[in-house]
């Protein structure tokens, strides 16, 4: 069939038409010399935009302590607070097995260690802070799935443990120290010490986790740090009269991925996004000034619909759609160096109440993307995202049903990223989505 496909567009040159009766005709293989075929190229079927938000994402276990705020211009507020829960392959001071030897030690410091992990979005020339804090509650899903999600959230004290400012540079192999509390160091030190503390269930009783906050006062940039690489470290020494002393550590890291999340949240106050419903409901893209809007850990995303599809069954008696493709375009002015588009959007197949079924695939059942287009030219035209929806939109002609698919359109790394992008729809000024139909009737 893929052959049959590919001789078919190697013999024929189709020219686009503005209605459905434009076409051109051919003659397919020796088995068909008996019947007139017509392949038309179909460019005027509606395609409806909207934004829709899902209720939630998870963000446990997705291996990225994602931490940062930035204002942005059209979605509003983005702010993410990233919770975990520490824990230590020891809890033991280091000793040679004398219990008087631990008499010797002495608290020196404490601080946080954070690797980046490359992952950035915003400016990051701009100083971004934040400040660490102790939970009150421990890490644990209230849910039955196990999970955590970008709208949950634990409580912890308001007290700062330790508080950075710093220029972020994320694609360095360098990592962030932040400077602890003493008196927390100490007091943690001391619980060591003294055997009050041997495991982790007592070390976890007496710190339940921890929570990095960004400040509000500097809105710049969201920055990824490794979660298998990132710690607690306590530095700590023994000390003996006329003798130097020996220095030693021990790190408290996050053993246990699915108990860190990332707490993401978007005000949306005073944007076009601000009306934006439930998730079951869609904000179409006439209120939003022929705009769809994508923003991955916030979960907004855009949905596709083609609400006249069946109608091309009509066409002719027998026929079939042999390929489509959808072209978005990214609205000018809203992607920049700062703002990157990504490579690729990733595309599911969703109801009419946005319930989700699968992924877009093809004939084959391989997963479909949309696939971005980095060629600029002058006025930016040909940027774009390119979708194959021939074998989806061929299924939904068919249809016996009267119930209709849509697509809804997220980007990769959506539970671990605040990345977006705004598309326009097919009356929009400038970046009109585009839909061309290669329908043959036989």
């Amino acid at each position: 069939m893929h052959k049959f496909i590919l001789m078919l567009f190697l013999a024929v040159t189709v020219i686009s038409c503005g209605t459905d009766s434009d076409s051109g005709e051919f003659v397919v293989g020796s088995d068909y010399l008996a019947l007139g075929n017509k392949v038309i190229l179909i460019d005027t079927v509606t395609v409806d935009m909207s934004t829709i938000n899902f209720d939630s994402l998870v963000t446990s276990n997705q291996s990225r302590i994602l931490i940062g705020n930035y204002d942005d211009a059209i979605y509003g507020k983005v702010k993410s607070n990233s919770y975990f829960q520490l824990a230590s392959e020891s809890y033991t001071l280091n000793s040679s097995g004398s219990d008087t030897e631990t008499t010797n030690y002495v608290f020196d410091s404490i601080a946080m260690i954070l690797k980046y992990d490359n992952y950035y979005y915003g400016d990051t020339t701009k100083v971004q802070t934040f400040d660490i804090h102790r939970l009150t509650q421990k890490v644990k899903p209230n849910t039955d799935d196990n999970n955590f999600y970008n709208n949950s959230v634990l409580s912890y004290s308001d007290e700062s443990l330790g508080t950075i400012s710093y220029k972020p540079r994320p694609t360095e192999k360098d990592s962030v120290n932040i400077k602890m509390s003493d008196a927390f160091g100490a007091a943690l030190f001391q619980k060591l010490k003294k055997r009050e503390i041997t495991d982790f269930d007592s070390f976890n009783e007496y710190l339940k986790g921890l929570v990095l906050v960004p400040s509000t006062s500097n809105s710049s940039s969201v920055i990824g740090f490794h979660v298998a690489t990132s710690k607690v470290r306590l530095y700590y020494s023994k000390y003996q009269a006329d003798t130097e002393e020996v220095p030693f550590i021990l790190d408290f890291t996050i053993l246990d991925a699915t108990k860190q999340f990332n707490s993401i949240s978007l005000d949306r106050t005073g944007t076009l996004l601000q009306n934006l419903p439930v998730s079951s409901s869609k904000l179409s893209s006439v209120l939003t000034n022929q705009q769809g809007f994508i923003q991955s850990g916030t979960g907004v995303a855009c949905r596709i619909d083609f609400p006249n599809i069946k109608q091309l069954k009509y066409i002719s008696e027998k026929g079939t759609i042999v390929d489509a493709q959808l072209l978005l375009k990214p609205v000018n002015n809203t992607y920049s160096e700062r703002y990157p588009l990504a490579d690729s959007l990733k595309i599911y197949v969703g109801d009419n109440l946005n319930r989700i079924s699968g992924s877009l695939v093809n004939s084959a059942g391989t997963a479909v993307f949309g696939i971005l287009n980095k060629k600029t030219d002058e006025f930016n035209e040909n940027v774009g995202y390119t979708v194959s929806v021939g074998n989806f939109l061929q299924k939904e002609m068919i249809k016996a049903s009267d119930s209709k698919s849509s697509l809804i359109l997220t980007l990769p790394g959506i539970s671990k990223s605040v990345n977006r992008v705004v598309l326009g729809d097919q009356k929009h000024i400038n970046n009109k989505i585009q839909l061309k139909i290669y329908y043959i009737s036989y």
